[in-house]
């Protein structure tokens, strides 16, 4: 337990010097040209680890997930460019390897926090923005058990999702008006409004446009990995390579909830969901 501690201390220790060094050095390094913004407990780490493997893909340092346009955004453009490699570093990789080279991360309350699109549209023009979908009720399922998990909820999943609207109240609406207010309740306890796809992706749509949003159902992501990641490939546009391990991350195994509470939950994403099924096009895997 001791030894853990101390690799955890020595490693953010060395992950503060190396952003710091980064931020010296920003103008030299590369600009994300993607992002996976959402949804939570939606499939990101696993799309972001498959990407990892990729040769046209460098990653940012140290962890998946930047969150700079939702938890960080008041240390400025320069900390978030010193999280990413250097232009040289691309340059050397792209001649070897005779295609593009890539960087990008994954931060998956930016399609949810109430701040972080107009910011992301606003400081990289041009970006893609990935976005993966899960069935929203075991979504909102799994988001709570994480959040349990980790102390930042205390009720029962049912009592959370009476208590939500209550808890939401207000929040959103402050959160714009306070660029400086970080709510909790926005960030971890939002089970039901996370999984309320549609109005986040038209918001996304009217600040990047459709063209730049790429939209994977997470259900056909994991049965059929091969054939969305050649999709994410042409997106990106860097080459469909083979020899990519997709894997599930990130799953945890909980107690069913009941018929009752599921069958309640999959009606009140009903009308979120028919909307979805008319933007995308298709029906989501969990209404087919």
């Amino acid at each position: 337990m001791a030894s853990s501690r101390v690799r955890k201390i020595l490693s953010h220790q060395a992950g503060v010097l190396a952003r710091s060094a980064g931020r010296l050095t920003a103008d030299r390094r590369m600009t994300p040209s993607f992002l996976i913004v959402g949804t939570q407990r939606g499939g990101t780490t696993s799309l972001h680890k498959a990407l990892a493997q990729h040769p046209s893909f460098l990653p940012a340092r140290f962890r998946k997930g930047v969150h700079y346009f939702d938890m960080d955004y008041q240390r400025g453009h320069r900390w978030f460019l010193g999280h990413f490699p250097s232009r040289a570093k691309a340059a050397r990789l792209a001649q070897a390897s005779g295609h593009p080279t890539i960087t990008g991360e994954a931060s998956p309350y930016y399609m949810w926090h109430p701040l972080a699109p107009e910011r992301i549209a606003k400081d990289l023009p041009g970006v893609k923005l990935i976005v993966l979908l899960r069935d929203p009720v075991g979504r909102a399922y799994s988001g709570w058990s994480h959040e349990y998990a980790r102390g930042f909820e205390t009720e029962t999943f049912e009592r959370a999702v009476e208590l939500e609207p209550q808890r939401m109240a207000g929040e959103r609406e402050r959160m714009k008006a306070d660029p400086n207010y970080h709510s909790h309740a926005v960030r971890h306890l939002a089970h039901l409004g996370r999984g309320e796809y549609i109005d986040q992706l038209l918001h996304l749509e009217s600040l990047v446009g459709r063209e730049r949003l790429l939209v994977i159902d997470s259900e056909d992501y994991f049965a059929q990995p091969q054939a969305v990641f050649a999709d994410v490939c042409r997106f990106l546009g860097i080459p469909d390579v083979a020899g990519i391990v997709h894997d599930q991350h990130n799953a945890r195994s909980r107690t069913p909830m009941s018929d009752e509470l599921k069958q309640r939950l999959e009606e009140h994403f009903a009308p979120y969901d028919e909307r979805l099924a008319a933007w995308l096009g298709r029906t989501p895997s969990w209404r087919r």
